[in-house]
């Protein structure tokens, strides 16, 4: 997909930096939520409006999704499903800026996000359940355990594969979507392609978030 202007990748250009669009986007949206948090936590108030509003909204938002999917123990894991969240929301939506690169539109940034899930999914298990965390593993019954376990291993692997993908092909296909009306049509009609843009993009935050939740709630379940 070539963009006919990208604003970034024209001041890439004169520092003389080849880092690729994804990676300039992402630092371009990290530093974009860094901003956000400080305005929003520069006056906070007991009776919250503006960015604070906003922004505890959001918030608690994720806090009661983690609550409902994951339960009290997912509380823990806030920080990281909170982050999870803001960025692929505020990268999904960036793309619907003219002359902006959505990172999520990059295979490579979503499979290192995948990859993050995937990690912590295993690092939280064994972390709650030293060894027996194996058990995950092995079925219910021990004569079926070697079977079990490999089409475990397999369902677990799929997963970032899964993951990748899935946010990969929607934000891809709608750039290239969105690329071809603007370039066809540059006026009105692109309007209600933004406007799904912007449905797609919550969508596939909420899928992407609620997916990381639960691989991370079953890694936190006993195992039966």
């Amino acid at each position: 997909m070539t963009h006919p202007f990208l604003f970034l990748q024209w001041l890439e250009g004169q520092l003389n930096m080849h880092v690729g669009n994804h990676v300039t986007y992402t630092w371009f949206v990290m530093l974009l939520l860094i901003v956000l948090a400080l305005i929003a936590a520069r006056a906070v108030k007991m009776v919250p409006a503006g960015w604070q509003n906003l922004m505890e909204v959001v918030v608690s938002g994720i806090e009661n999704l983690i609550e409902d999917t994951m339960g009290h123990k997912g509380k823990a894991y806030f920080p990281l499903l909170a982050t999870f969240a803001l960025f692929i929301l505020v990268s999904n939506l960036v793309g619907l800026i003219p002359g902006f690169y959505p990172p999520t539109a990059s295979l490579n940034t979503n499979v290192a996000l995948a990859l993050t899930v995937f990690a912590m999914t295993h690092i939280v298990g064994v972390k709650e359940h030293g060894f027996a965390y194996l058990k995950h593993f092995m079925g219910p019954i021990a004569a079926l355990a070697p079977l079990i376990f490999i089409i475990e291993i397999i369902g677990h692997l799929a997963r970032p594969l899964s993951l990748s993908l899935r946010l990969f092909g929607n934000m891809y296909g709608h750039e290239i979507v969105l690329m071809i009306f603007m370039l066809l049509v540059p006026f009105l009609l692109p309007v209600p392609m933004m406007l799904m843009g912007v449905l797609v993009a919550l969508i596939q935050t909420f899928v992407f978030t609620l997916l990381a939740m639960i691989y991370i709630a079953g890694a936190l379940e006993e195992a039966h």
